[in-house]
């Protein structure tokens, strides 16, 4: 088990509506310095999917898209103890400070990707923050059971009433 601090800075700016919150950036995400690195998750084609848009690739791109839609992106966990990619090792986890995004920015919703993420949420923010969060299913390939469209259509149905996007099915 290795200690680890989180050092990515969260995605958001005063135009924020909505906040999605991972458990703890994964070795490769870690490396990239962003969220969301490794290749085999799919929280990126997810959004994409959501928001009608294209993939974004680089991390300027992955930014931009968040803002355009006024997300932002950040986790529950600023440190912990973890085995590799793992949320199921996570030990001593100490949860960020919120604030630096609610005080700045009109977040409607807290929404957690994946089921640690809501578990820790629940346990280390919500008593405190008074807000609860909404679980929308991970996008790790851990997740495999589900299939990237009903990874979409989940998130589709979770985010959109507070977005500026059209749903072009309706």
């Amino acid at each position: 088990m290795e200690h680890i601090d989180h050092d990515i800075e969260p995605v958001f700016d005063e135009r924020s509506r909505v906040l999605l919150l991972g458990t703890f950036p994964s070795p490769k995400s870690r490396e990239q310095g962003f969220f969301y690195g490794h290749p085999q998750n799919r929280f990126w084609k997810v959004l994409a999917g959501v928001l009608d848009a294209p993939e974004p690739q680089t991390i300027p791109e992955k930014r931009a898209l968040l803002l355009e839609h006024k997300i932002a992106l950040w986790d529950v966990c600023q440190s912990c103890q973890i085995e590799g990619a793992s949320d199921a090792s996570i030990r001593n986890p100490k949860p960020n400070d919120l604030g630096r995004i609610l005080d700045i920015a009109p977040i409607q919703r807290i929404f957690c990707t994946g089921a640690k993420a809501a578990q820790l949420y629940r346990k280390l923010i919500e008593p405190q923050l008074g807000i609860s969060c909404v679980q929308l299913p991970s996008t790790s390939p851990a997740n495999a059971a589900m299939r990237l469209p009903a990874l979409i259509e989940a998130y589709r149905e979770a985010l959109l009433p507070y977005l500026d996007v059209k749903d072009e099915r309706s």
